[in-house]
């Protein structure tokens, strides 16, 4: 434990996501030696991107503007919205530049031991796009996990009634893996969603 306000730099930022009390420490000593012009300007981004970034009105994507690039862009496929947790899975899902369509940001996943369920997150929001006779196919690229899961299934029974094509994200072995590490429920869907050989 250290004095005053070196321990409140060490405790605000062990409450950032992915910082340890260790982390939390190696960074506030990294900042106190650091030059008092780049703490500064670290500062001045902190204050700004709180000011100045938003949400996207149509996806909840992050963006400066009302609308994200993403969506004001006219050559992206408005049939096809894939539905992600964050918006970290859109930059995810960018990167591989795969994927031309639109997207939709709920803001999570249901988990009932946290205390989200459906109406914490952006699925009105989502239902109410739907309307829109556009759009054809939902992708379902929420994470493969217990919360991922429940999501999609609880979206699936929700679209399947509007006539849309619901699909999922495949699911499987990572590439450059080894079979004897991967757990059976990885290792169960690469069989479910095996392709033939080419």
């Amino acid at each position: 434990m250290y004095e005053g306000v070196v321990q409140d730099l060490i405790d605000e930022l062990g409450r950032l996501p992915g910082i340890g009390p260790k982390s939390a420490q190696r960074i506030a000593f990294h900042l106190l030696q650091a030059e008092p012009t780049d703490v500064r300007r670290l500062a001045d981004v902190l204050v700004e991107v709180k000011a100045k970034v938003k949400f996207c009105q149509t996806c909840f994507n992050v963006s400066e503007d009302e609308q994200c690039r993403i969506c004001r862009d006219p050559r992206r496929d408005p049939t096809v919205l894939c539905v992600v947790e964050e918006y970290m899975d859109v930059v995810a899902i960018e990167r591989t530049r795969e994927y031309k369509g639109r997207y939709h940001v709920l803001g999570g996943a249901i988990s009932p031991i946290d205390g989200i369920g459906p109406d914490q997150l952006r699925i009105r929001e989502l239902m109410t796009r739907l309307s829109d006779d556009q759009i054809g196919e939902v992708i379902l690229a929420t994470d493969p996990n217990l919360e991922g899961e429940a999501t999609a299934t609880f979206l699936t029974r929700q679209l399947r009634p509007l006539g849309l094509r619901v699909t999922r994200l495949a699911s499987g072995l990572p590439v450059g893996g080894d079979l004897e590490y991967a757990d059976e429920v990885t290792l169960g869907r690469a069989f479910v969603g095996r392709q033939a050989a080419t």
